[in-house]
This record gives structure tokens, C-alpha cells and sequence, in this order.
């Protein structure tokens, strides 16, 4: 696995005033179930929030493959491949790509903005709390520091 197969950039469009056509805003397609994009289609979508310098992994899903956009803010996603190599990745409001973390792939995703970032998450196995599916899991020698702000 390499950062070829888990990144696929999303495709981003202008949006405009129906009163005089000014662009108001921005509309990026995450999913559409014509796309192919996903070998299997969502039984879940749900938004998880980091605040700002935090952390969330690293840790494994070993039932599910999921699939990550940062929506709001700016995260790095981290993920650690077969050969133990680190991919980083990263996904903004602005930089709008869709990170694939295979099930049995450990990763993680830094908020590397001053607010909350927020990622939307597409999974193919809907999530109950007591599925134990989740492994924590560390990255022992990976530099997390390098994304740690000055003042925190």
C-alpha cells in the first residue's frame, strides 16, 4: 500500500447566487454510488470532531474499511502501511481528498489548525457500541512532536 491507493482527490465546484451568479460558495462530491470510488458502499456516515493540536489514534478497525475527509479545519492523516513505512496525509476544507484506511490498518489523524477540525467518515460496517472492533495500537517511533504547537 502505498499513498497512491489510499488518496483519491475529490472533486470540488463552484457554487452560485441564483440572482446575479456571483460564487457563493463551494460544493465537493464525497460519494455517489455511480463513482465506484468505494469497492463497498457506506452502512454508516458519521462526522468526528478533533480540537486543535489533539490526536485521535492511532488504533486499528479490523472489521471495517473506512474512508476520511476532513470537512472543517486541517488534520494530517497518518497511516501505517505493511511495510511499516508511514503515509501522511493531508485533507482540508480546501484540500479535499478522501483518505481509505483498509480494515487491519492501523492510522491516526492530527488536527494541525487553531479550531476544531471536523472529518467525515464513511465506513461499510455500521458501528454498535459493543462491537469491540476497535484496537488501540502505538506508533512508537513515529515523530508526533512535529505537529505539536509551540505553546502546547
Amino acid at each position: 500500500m502505498n499513498q497512491h491507493d489510499i488518496i483519491t482527490t475529490l472533486e470540488k465546484h463552484p457554487t452560485k447566487d441564483t440572482d446575479d451568479g456571483h460564487v457563493n460558495g463551494s460544493l465537493t462530491v464525497i460519494w455517489r454510488d455511480w463513482d465506484k470510488i468505494l469497492k463497498n458502499e457506506p452502512k454508516m456516515v458519521y462526522v468526528s470532531s478533533v480540537e486543535s493540536g489533539e490526536i485521535k489514534g492511532p488504533h486499528i478497525h479490523t472489521k471495517r474499511n473506512s474512508y476520511f475527509t476532513c470537512i472543517h479545519g486541517k488534520v494530517i492523516f497518518v497511516v501505517k502501511n505493511e511495510k511499516n513505512d508511514y503515509i501522511e496525509i493531508e485533507s482540508s476544507e480546501t484540500n479535499p481528498v478522501l483518505v481509505h484506511v483498509p480494515k487491519n490498518v492501523a492510522s491516526a489523524h492530527v488536527n494541525i489548525s487553531n479550531d476544531t477540525s471536523k472529518i467525515l467518515a464513511l465506513a461499510d460496517l455500521a458501528w454498535k457500541p459493543n462491537d469491540n472492533e476497535m484496537e488501540n495500537t502505538t506508533f512508537d517511533d513515529y515523530d508526533w512532536k512535529k505537529w505539536k504547537k509551540p505553546n502546547k
